[in-house]
């Protein structure tokens, strides 16, 4: 049985590129591609699989009208596939208990999670505001996939 664990380990094999899927209106399904990583949700408390996302990306509304994320990772011939439903915490979506500090702060360690370096975090940090940059925190309620082999 594959455990989120075995995701985080994964991700940090490379990058941690991953094909990003939601469900749109009339049911076919959008991918897109962005960086993932494993944090704690600060609403839940829980590890999660998490990616920054635009505040234009298609795949918020689709997470907003109740669509499901699913996060597949490949590296070679291996890979694994993430699915479940997805926490939004941004300007257009805001949470009890996270002020435009604790966004920030959010922002930069799903960043890091997923590999990202920055020369210059005050930069990222102004990018985050302008693009109204959202944290997709996806609690994983079905990992499958082949075992990566070492």
């Amino acid at each position: 049985m594959l455990v989120l664990e075995d995701v985080r380990q994964f991700l940090a094999s490379e990058t941690g590129l991953a094909t990003i899927s939601t469900t749109q209106n009339d049911g076919r399904v959008l991918s897109s591609i962005a960086n993932c990583g494993i944090v704690q949700n600060p609403l839940t408390g829980t590890d999660c699989v998490a990616l920054v996302s635009a505040g234009k990306a298609a795949r918020l509304g689709h997470v907003r009208r109740g669509s499901e994320v699913t996060i597949a990772i490949r590296r070679g011939w291996n890979w694994l596939a993430v699915t479940g439903a997805a926490d939004l915490i941004g300007p257009s979506d805001p949470a009890a208990g996270i002020d435009a500090e604790a966004l920030r702060l959010l922002l930069r360690e799903i960043y890091a999670a997923a590999g990202g370096t920055h020369d210059d975090l005050d930069e990222y940090d102004r990018t985050m505001i302008k693009d109204r940059r959202t944290a997709v925190l996806v609690d994983p309620v079905r990992i499958i996939g082949n075992r990566p082999t070492a």
